[in-house]
């Protein structure tokens, strides 16, 4: 087992701490928070150990779970970086791009790993149909929540929508072409719902739609391909693959046959793939620590990481603009 610590002990942190518990694959030495009457409260309610100074923390652990605000995820992955531990990181991997490339150049030198939690790569939904996305050619993919002013510290982009940036550049293997993007702020500071097209070199168009605004919750994605039509819903945890293939000869009563302009008879086929229900988080926890172990690759790395705040920045960036 792999002593693991935590720092940053707030609403997702203690989801952390609790399956840093439960895991076999880490031992949970203790924990650090800034707030540290928060701390010595779950210390007293849980039994979690915890560390007022982080440094003695770190000193005695060999993986750090990062699950502060953004704004104290470089601070602490190099902390980590610099010791030699390896740690997995909350999203958005850091604020800017040059702390993320500051960031990969000392793993590399120091031989640390890091895994970035983008959890919906997780998603029982998506595991069981990704296999059948193969060179999706138009996306359109809209996440909406219910307004939480706990989210606020970043924008919907850096908060919601990097999900979707990142579970779409693991998809379509080509360099992005253009992006245009567009948000609007309505209770807070920073853009609450945005719509960016991102147009690839290899043709395909993803539309992405992502509000903190919403009347109701929806975590859908809807990829069309030559010949299929892939559905996943990441909330709901539901997934449909609608395919296309020549019509038989004989077909039976029951077959769903259509004929185009030019008289090709298709049938249509409805797949629901097996999903399996799991803890996305306990997952993606487990995942690292198999990877620390050098049984797989880190399904997340840090460039991913990065890739999507690119991604992410330039679609703020052009929000920003029109906001000012």
């Amino acid at each position: 087992m792999l002593k693991a610590g935590l720092v940053g002990a707030g609403h997702l942190g203690k989801i952390h701490l609790k399956l840093l518990q439960q895991s076999e694959k880490y031992e949970l030495v203790g924990f650090h928070d800034a707030d540290a009457e928060n701390g010595r409260k779950l210390e007293a309610e849980f039994g979690y150990k915890f560390f007022e100074n982080f440094d003695e923390l770190l000193s005695q652990i060999e993986m750090l779970d990062i699950v502060t605000p953004t704004l104290f995820h470089f601070y602490y992955a190099m902390k980590a970086a610099q010791s030699g531990k390896h740690f997995f990181i909350e999203k958005p991997v850091t604020q800017t791009l040059d702390q993320a490339e500051i960031l990969l150049a000392k793993c590399r030198e120091t031989g640390v790993k890091a895994q970035v939690g983008h959890v919906e790569r997780y998603n029982p939904a998506f595991i069981a149909t990704k296999d059948f996305i193969k060179n999706p050619m138009f996306i359109e993919i809209h996440r909406l929540a219910e307004f939480n002013p706990r989210g606020t510290d970043v924008s919907v982009v850096l908060d919601l929508m990097i999900h979707d940036i990142d579970i779409l550049l693991s998809l379509v293997k080509s360099e992005i072409k253009t992006i245009h993007a567009a948000g609007v702020a309505v209770v807070s500071k920073t853009a609450d719902i945005t719509n960016a097209r991102i147009e690839f070199e290899n043709g395909c168009v993803a539309n992405l739609t992502t509000s903190r605004i919403a009347m109701k919750q929806m975590r859908k994605s809807r990829f069309f391909q030559r010949d299929a039509y892939i559905s996943v819903d990441f909330l709901e945890k539901k997934a449909e693959v609608i395919r296309m293939q020549r019509a038989p000869e004989n077909p039976s009563d029951f077959d769903m046959i259509i004929e185009n302009a030019d008289g090709e008879k298709n049938q249509i086929l409805f797949e629901y793939p097996e999903i399996t229900p799991n803890n996305a988080i306990l997952d993606e926890l487990n995942s690292f620590a198999e990877a620390i172990e050098g049984k797989h690759n880190i399904e997340v790395s840090l460039e991913d990481g990065m890739d999507a705040l690119k991604v992410a920045l330039e679609i703020e960036q052009q929000c920003n603009n029109l906001l000012m």
